[in-house]
């Protein structure tokens, strides 16, 4: 094939998925050890099987592609482990929908029929995202593809629960946790999301059991009253010192309740007196420990009112709310409510429920021995964030971990590998199922609950590599080398496999954790189905092609920094890909076959072009190096916008029209070894655009994508050569603004005259062709005296000398004075209209202060127009 085989424009949805087919069948995305060689890994953050591409996941593609195509073609092995997860709680939740409609519930078919109806939906939609990422071109290992309920997943699951348990660190207790009644599940610190609720602060008056005035309680959630077994106070809070010890009367359940002195109370808050109800508050959970308080629960999974609330069971929270104040204010109790705002948690998957704080028996794992060694990994620089200061946050959360219930109330996920004997109450944690009590041969029942999603998260760096077996792929490619994610999961999941990594393998999982901000649409606010301001990435792909979209939502992006989705954004990106390929397309109808320069016989834009390259190549490899993708794609673009198509081929155009010999023939080997060089360099951005384009090149076999990466070569550096080059192009671009500001038609030619400043004459001898062919000059001359200069001209100086152009040659005098009057008398009507509506008295009391100063701002600028064109009028004037 050659550029004459090209079609006329680049059309992306042709081309896509037929390069991508020929790619993973050729096995080009598999990793291979090398012996001697260290590889380049990262494991691909595994989204949910629930999950559909959204601008996020496309964010995460390019990020994680770019620099697998880089090490590849660098001649690193390579491996990019692809997977998903099986998202315990978003994949039951969609499940129990599509049983609701057909009128069925999980406890009704039960767990075996559920779990067989999860596998079938996996089955079904688990791939759905996986063939949408194909649609973006990343370039992973589908070979080594994995699913964190896969059997070797699985298994390293079960083999961390077991050891963590053995070594004490995984225990069963009765404690404070947090409760999403929607997901009806335990769910962990890191999940409970923070919000700055309005609300209220009720003032009620709890009545000495004596028959005194009692207390009165502060509180942000007086339907929790119910469920109240004391009353704390500050020792130190002399206005209580008379009821430490004694008795008040709970309202509404007219029950007697002591009240209790503990430091815990702030005296500032509130009336400094604290209801206690210690199964709805951590708070109030430890206060009750200590001082022997009763525990009572008073609402059920579902987050409504349980029958220990007495009549007010079967409400919902914010119903129960409202009665128990209507009751209180029945029964003159009610003292005061203030507005109050507070902090409230909700579930990071439900973002419109509150997380309801509850006692409960779950399993923990003891985090604080176990987040040491990960906090010293990150102070001591083995593994680094990048922008560091995200390091901050993960500080933040490790240094003040409290133990992780790790147990979820659901059937999907891993299932907590315990059992337990009823008849002997032996307790079994096993790697391998037992069939019965090891103890008396009692029957056993394993424990219902599942695993945390995140329990099997930590262990994707090397559960996917074959741990715990001690495999080769293991020992090859642990530790990887580069996480990419965002800042949302620093917690959830960064942290737990530094924890993972280092507990399991004593390394850790990654060497540097390359954090990325959010796509956010082009008003600034984060995409949600809420708003319905989210884009679909295969839509997007459908119309512009997935090069467009990768681009866009790279460049000029800083790692760490969100990124406003757009359609210009998209649009810019295609125009990109339709200069490229207009460019490749232009090469090679004029270049058809292979040679080398001669480095004797280049001339001065050959040796500008081939600086330029080597600089574009040091700078985009060090950004790639460092992970700074989206300086790389600004690099590359305006290498190969600005100065590759802008400028070199159009100074080549006419050397390639010119005569056959030395000139033509080092203008094409140019051309074809920067245009190989820009694909390659582009190729981690627009894989599909740079793979076509390559087909084309004379004298290439296979893939691009398996090409060497370019090499800075200080061979094909002329730095003088290049100083001077860009003094001969900073001429064209003065001249070119002076026509431009003269509206000089490009079709008129003029005289340049040029006065060389010191060591210039030679080159501007030597670029008289690019100024004829760029400039618009019909004659150039070289003067050595600005006397030289007769007549009346256009002027300017630049770093290679001064530039005149004869006036007469740039204007028609009279046409340019005429045009310019007709502009000025439009001009004036527009002022005119403008003073008239600003010297509206109506007008201004009417119309918003915006519209007015706009108003202002425009006759102002119209002002400035107006007598700048009177001055151009006068000048043209003193020439007729």
């Amino acid at each position: 094939m050659s550029g004459a085989d090209m079609a006329t424009r680049f059309n992306p949805q042709e081309i896509e998925a037929d390069i991508y087919k020929a790619w993973e069948e050729s096995g080009a995305f598999t990793a291979h050890r090398v012996e001697g060689k260290k590889p380049f890994t990262i494991v691909m953050p595994p989204p949910n099987i629930t999950g559909q591409l959204h601008m996020g996941h496309a964010m995460d593609c390019i990020m994680q592609d770019a620099p697998i195509r880089y090490h590849r073609m660098k001649g690193d092995p390579t491996l990019w482990l692809p997977g998903t997860d099986h998202a315990a709680i978003a994949t039951e939740v969609k499940i129990v929908e599509a049983m609701a409609k057909e009128g069925l519930t999980k406890e009704g078919i039960g767990r075996e029929a559920f779990l067989e109806r999860a596998w079938n939906w996996k089955k079904e939609y688990g791939g759905r995202i996986v063939h949408q990422q194909r649609k973006m071109g990343i370039s992973c290992d589908w070979t080594r593809e994995r699913f964190t309920m896969d059997e070797g997943c699985s298994r390293a699951v079960r083999e961390m629960f077991v050891s963590l348990y053995e070594k004490g660190l995984i225990y069963r207790g009765n404690r404070m946790i947090n409760w999403c009644p929607a997901c009806q599940s335990a769910i962990s610190d890191a999940e409970v999301v923070y919000k700055d609720v309005p609300s209220h602060l009720w003032h009620i008056r709890y009545p000495g059991a004596d028959g005194s005035e009692g207390v009165v309680v502060a509180t942000t959630r007086p339907e929790t009253m119910l469920g109240d077994t004391g009353v704390a106070v500050n020792p130190a809070d002399e206005r209580y010192t008379d009821l430490v010890g004694k008795n008040v009367i709970l309202p509404i359940m007219n029950k007697e309740i002591p009240v209790v002195a503990d430091d815990y109370v702030e005296m500032e808050f509130g009336t400094g007196a604290v209801k206690m109800t210690p199964a709805h508050d951590p708070n109030d959970f430890e206060v009750a420990q200590r001082h022997n308080l009763e525990i009572i629960t008073v609402t059920n999974d579902d987050g409504t009112m349980n029958e220990n609330a007495g009549r007010f069971a079967g409400m919902d929270p914010m119903e129960c709310r409202k009665a128990v104040v209507e009751e209180l204010d029945k029964l003159g109790l009610l003292v005061k409510i203030e507005d109050y705002s507070h902090n409230v948690g909700f579930c990071y998957r439900h973002g419109d429920t509150p997380v309801e704080p509850r006692l409960s028996e779950q399993w923990f794992v003891k985090m604080k021995t176990l987040a040491e060694p990960a906090i010293a990994a990150v102070r001591e620089g083995r593994t680094k964030f990048v922008p560091e200061r995200f390091s901050k946050m993960y500080y933040n959360w490790m240094e003040n971990i409290r133990d992780w219930c790790i147990s979820r109330q659901l059937w999907w996920g891993h299932r907590i590998p315990v059992w337990y004997c009823d008849d002997c109450g032996e307790q079994i944690v096993s790697r391998e199922d037992p069939t019965v009590c090891p103890k008396c041969g009692g029957k056993l029942r394993q424990d219902e609950d599942v695993l945390d999603t995140w329990f099997s998260s930590a262990l994707w760096p090397f559960s996917t590599l074959g741990w715990p077996d001690n495999t080769e792929d293991l020992k090859y490619f642990y530790p990887t080398n580069m996480l990419v994610t965002g800042w949302d999961i620093i917690t959830f999941w960064v942290s737990r496999m530094m924890v993972a990594g280092i507990e399991c393998m004593d390394e850790t999982p990654f060497e540097t954790v390359l954090i990325h901000g959010l796509v956010r649409d082009e008003q600034g606010r984060k995409m949600s189905k809420s708003l319905g301001n989210g884009v679909d990435p295969l839509e997007v792909i459908e119309e512009y092609g997935a090069d467009a979209l990768r681009f866009s939502l790279v460049m000029g992006v800083s790692p760490g920094n969100d990124t406003r989705y757009s359609k210009d954004k998209v649009e810019a990106a295609r125009n990109f890909a339709n200069k490229v390929w207009n460019a490749s397309r232009f090469v090679l109808m004029n270049v058809t076959e292979r040679k080398a320069f001669d480095l004797a016989k280049l001339e001065t834009a050959d040796k500008w072009i081939l600086t330029r390259l080597q600089e574009a190549v040091k700078d985009i490899s060090d950004h790639m190096e460092e992970g700074d993708f989206g300086l790389a794609a600004t690099k590359i673009y305006d290498f190969a916008w600005s100065e590759f198509c802008d400028w070199y081929i159009e100074l080549s155009k006419s050397r390639l029209l010119g005569e056959e010999g030395e000139s033509k023939e080092t203008v094409k080997a140019v051309l074809l070894f920067v245009l190989e060089n820009l694909l390659k360099l582009l190729h981690p951005y627009m894989p599909f655009l740079t793979e076509q384009v390559y087909k084309y090149l004379p004298g290439t076999e296979g893939f691009l994508m398996l090409q060497s990466w370019p090499e800075y070569k200080e061979e094909y550096v002329f730095t003088a050569d290049e100083e001077k080059m860009q003094g001969v192009m900073e001429i064209i671009r003065t001249i070119r603004n002076l026509r431009s500001e003269m509206n000089v038609a490009p079709s008129k030619r003029t005289h340049l005259m040029l006065l060389p400043a010191d060591g210039w004459a030679d080159t501007l001898r030597g670029g008289e062709g690019y100024f004829k062919k760029l400039a618009g000059a019909e004659q150039v001359e070289l003067i050595s005296d600005r006397s030289d200069a007769t007549g009346k001209n256009v002027s300017a100086v630049v770093e290679a000398g001064e530039l005149f152009i004869p006036l007469g040659d740039l204007v028609d005098f009279e046409k340019e004075t005429a045009r310019l009057t007709k502009e000025l008398e439009n001009l004036k009507k527009e002022m005119a209209r403008s003073n008239g509506m600003l010297n509206n008295a109506g007008f201004i009391a009417k119309a918003p202060a915006q519209l007015v100063q706009q108003e202002k701002d425009k006759l102002e600028a119209a002002k400035a127009k107006a007598a700048a064109l009177e001055n151009r009028i006068a000048e043209l004037k003193e020439n007729l």
